[in-house]
C-alpha cells in the first residue's frame, strides 16, 4: 500500500540527534530503568499491592489521591484498601477470583479494585456505558465470585440480571454514591459493613507474583463481536511504572497526574496510575472529561501531568481562545492518539513542550512510546517489530508468492505486527479463539509466531512511527472501540430492518471515526419508518458512543465471495448528501431522534454547528 507524503514528514538523522541531545543527561537514568524493566522476573513476589504498601510508608503524608474536593493521603488509601480487602476475604474471596467491579470513576473504584489486587483476586473492570446484552455478555463472559455494583449503575445491572443465572455462591454488593437509594433488597451494603474490618495488612499479599492476573480489561478488540477480555498483569503495572514513571515523566512526589479518563481502560489502569504511583506522586479523577471544566480541574488539582486519548486535546484545542490558556501548571501530557493536524498547534497554544505519545493495545506487552519527545510520532520501539503490505479492501496482509508477508519502505503505510517471543509474550484474553485470530504464523519464515494489531501504521524512519487507522471491523469514537458486528445484531433484531452493515466514516473536526448504518429496510415506504423507537431500542441496547450518528437506506448490500459486506467505498463515500442519492438520516440530539440529513445539515457539520 503506497501513499504520496511530503518529505518533511519523514525523520531526518538531525531530529532524532535532537531529540536524544535534550535527553543526554536522562540516558544513564533511562538506561538504568529499562534495565530493571528487564529483569523483571514473574515469579517474584512483587505487585500492585506491595507499590501501595511502599508508597503508604515513604509518603504516608503525601496525597495519593484528589477527587473532587477531597484528598486523601498515601497513608489513609493504604489503610482503606487493607479493610477492604479484609472484608473481602472474610466473604470468601481468594486468589484466582474474579470480582465484578461495576462502578463509576469515583473514589471507591481505586479503593475497590486495589483491595482485590492484593488478594491476588482478578479485578473485571466493566464498561459503565454497557446495556443490555452487551452488558450481560460482559459480566457472563468471566463469572465474579463477587458483584460489587455502584448505585449509578444499579438501574442497569438489575435489568439484566435475571440473564446472569446467578448462583446462591455469588454475592451481590452494593456501594452507594449520591446516597438518593438505599442498598436494594439482595445486595450487601459495601460501605456500612466494611467499617468494622481490619485494616493491618493482610497476609494474602505476600502469596502475589509478577506473573498473577490483576485485571480484565473487556475491549472489543479488532476482530469484532462482543466484549473480550484482556488480561493485565501486575509485571504490565511494574514495567508501566519504570518506564513511564521513572524513564519517561520522571514523576516527583510535588506532581499531580491527571487522569479524567475511564478506570475500565488501559490508559488509566496502566499508564496514568502507575506514572503518579512511581515516585508518590497523587492521582486526580473526574467522573467523565469535561471540556469547559477540564481547565479549572488542572488549576485546582495543581496538576502537571495529562493522560490523554486525543481525542481530548482536540476538543480542548477546538474552544475559543482564552486569556488565560497558557495559566496552568501542566508541564507534560502522555496518551494515544494526538493526531499530526493539531499537535503542534496543540503545543503552543497551551504552552506544553512535552508530548510523550505511546501506542500500545490492552491485550498485549509490546509499546511505542514518544521518549525523545519529537513531534508527530507515536515514538520507537526496540522490540520487534514489522509494518507489512496491507490490502486495505480486503483488510488482510499481503502475501507474496512464496506464501511470506512483506515489509513496506519508508514513508509507506502497512499492518503493525509483533513478534511473540519468550521475552515478548502475547498474553491475550480469557477467550483462547479470541486470542487465536490475533496470532499470525509463518509471516517471515516457516515457524516464526506474530501478533496482528490490525492497525495501519507509517513508518517514517529510525523506528519511529506514526498511527493511521484501524482495519477490521472495529472502530475508534469518544476513545472508546466500537464492534460493528455488535451494533448490526442490534440493528438487524430491530423489527422494521432486514439487513444492515455499520462503519465508521471520517468526521471533519474530530478523531476516530463517528458511526454511520446503511440499512435494507422491510418496507419500501420509509415514512413508515418508526424512527423515535429505533432511537429507544438503541439507547437499550448499546452504550451511546457505539449509537450509529448516521443512517443510509439502500435497496440491497454488496457482499464477499466470503459473504461479508463490502464497506470500503461505504466508508469513502461517508455521509455527503450531494454525493449520495440514498435517503440519509443524522441523529443529531437523542431528544430530536433521526431527521433528514438535508445539504444545510450538513454544511453545518462540517462548520461545526453540531457536536456529536
Amino acid at each position: 500500500m503506497n501513499q504520496n507524503h511530503k518529505k518533511n514528514d519523514i525523520l531526518k538523522l538531525k531530529d532524532v540527534a535532537w531529540g536524544y541531545l535534550s535527553i543526554l543527561f536522562r540516558i544513564p537514568y533511562i538506561f538504568l530503568n529499562a534495565i530493571k524493566i528487564l529483569k523483571l522476573d514473574e515469579a517474584s513476589q512483587k505487585s500492585w499491592g506491595i507499590i501501595i504498601e511502599q508508597n503508604a510508608k515513604k509518603y504516608p503524608n503525601r496525597p495519593a489521591v484528589k477527587w473532587e474536593n477531597d484528598r486523601i493521603t498515601y497513608k489513609r488509601f493504604n489503610a482503606l484498601v487493607n479493610q477492604y480487602a479484609n472484608y473481602f476475604i472474610s466473604q470468601g474471596l481468594q486468589k484466582g477470583d474474579v470480582a465484578i467491579v461495576f462502578l463509576d470513576n469515583r473514589l471507591e473504584l481505586l479503593i475497590v479494585y486495589s483491595a482485590i489486587s492484593k488478594i491476588g483476586a482478578i479485578s473485571s473492570m466493566i464498561n459503565i456505558n454497557l446495556r443490555g446484552d452487551g452488558l450481560a455478555h460482559a459480566l457472563k463472559h468471566a463469572p465474579g465470585k463477587l458483584f460489587i455494583i455502584g448505585e449509578e449503575v444499579i438501574d442497569a445491572f438489575n435489568k439484566i440480571k435475571d440473564a446472569l443465572e446467578l448462583s446462591e455462591n455469588q454475592k451481590l454488593f452494593y456501594t452507594t454514591d449520591k446516597g438518593h437509594t438505599k442498598s436494594p433488597i439482595g445486595f450487601i451494603d459495601l460501605k456500612k459493613e466494611v467499617k468494622s474490618a481490619p485494616d493491618n495488612t493482610p497476609g494474602t499479599l505476600k502469596n502475589v507474583t509478577l506473573k498473577d492476573p490483576i485485571a480484565y480489561v473487556y475491549t472489543s478488540g479488532t476482530t469484532g463481536g462482543k466484549p473480550k477480555a484482556a488480561i493485565l498483569i501486575n509485571k504490565r503495572l511494574f514495567s508501566a511504572l519504570y518506564w513511564f514513571g521513572k524513564c519517561m515523566q520522571r514523576t516527583k512526589p510535588s506532581d499531580t497526574v491527571y487522569c479524567p479518563l475511564p478506570f475500565y481502560h488501559t490508559n488509566s489502569l496502566a499508564v496514568g496510575w502507575p506514572t503518579a504511583m512511581a515516585n508518590g506522586a497523587a492521582i486526580a479523577i473526574r467522573r467523565k472529561f469535561s471540556v469547559s471544566s477540564f481547565w479549572n480541574d488542572v488549576r485546582k488539582f495543581n496538576a502537571t501531568i495529562f493522560i490523554y486519548v486525543g481525542e481530548l486535546p482536540r476538543y480542548l484545542n477546538n474552544q475559543p481562545p482564552d486569556p488565560d490558556d497558557r495559566r496552568h501548571s501542566l508541564k507534560k501530557i502522555i496518551g494515544n492518539g494526538l493526531r499530526p493536524d493539531i499537535w503542534k498547534a496543540f503545543k503552543k497554544r497551551f504552552g506544553i513542550s512535552k508530548v510523550y505519545e505511546i501506542y500500545g493495545a490492552a491485550e498485549s506487552t509490546w509499546i511505542f512510546s514518544n521518549v525523545l519527545n519529537l513531534n508527530c510520532t507515536v515514538g520507537m520501539n526496540t522490540q520487534t517489530y514489522a509494518i507489512v503490505k496491507c490490502d486495505v479492501d480486503k483488510e488482510e496482509p499481503i502475501r507474496n508468492k512464496d506464501g511470506f508477508m512483506e515489509r513496506v519502505a519508508v514513508g509507506d503505510t502497512g499492518l503493525l505486527i509483533f513478534q511473540i517471543s519468550n521475552k515478548f509474550k502475547f498474553v491475550g484474553y480469557t477467550d483462547k479463539n479470541a486470542t487465536e485470530k490475533k496470532v499470525s504464523r509463518g509471516v517471515f519464515e516457516k515457524g516464526d509466531v506474530w501478533f496482528n494489531t490490525d492497525d495501519l501504521m507509517r513508518d517514517i524512519g529510525y523506528r519511529h512511527a506514526q498511527f493511521i487507522d484501524r482495519l477490521g471491523d472495529t472502530f475508534r469514537w469518544k476513545g472508546e472501540n466500537v464492534s460493528t458486528t455488535e451494533v448490526e445484531k442490534v440493528l438487524n433484531t430491530f423489527p422494521q430492518v432486514s439487513e444492515s452493515m455499520v462503519y465508521g466514516v471520517a468526521m471533519p473536526g474530530t478523531d476516530g471515526r463517528i458511526g454511520m448504518a446503511s440499512v435494507i429496510p422491510k418496507s419500501v415506504k420509509l415514512n413508515n419508518f418508526n424512527f423515535k423507537a429505533l432511537t429507544s431500542y438503541f439507547q437499550e441496547n448499546l452504550p451511546g458512543y457505539a449509537i450509529p450518528k448516521f443512517i443510509r437506506f439502500k435497496n440491497k448490500l454488496e457482499h464477499t465471495s466470503t459473504h461479508k459486506t463490502k464497506k470500503v467505498n461505504a466508508k469513502k463515500e461517508g455521509f455527503d448528501p450531494n454525493n449520495i442519492n440514498d435517503p440519509l438520516f443524522v441523529l443529531l440530539s437523542m431528544d430530536e431522534g433521526y431527521k433528514p440529513l438535508t445539504a444545510d445539515i450538513y454544511n453545518d457539520i462540517l462548520n461545526g454547528r453540531y457536536r456529536f
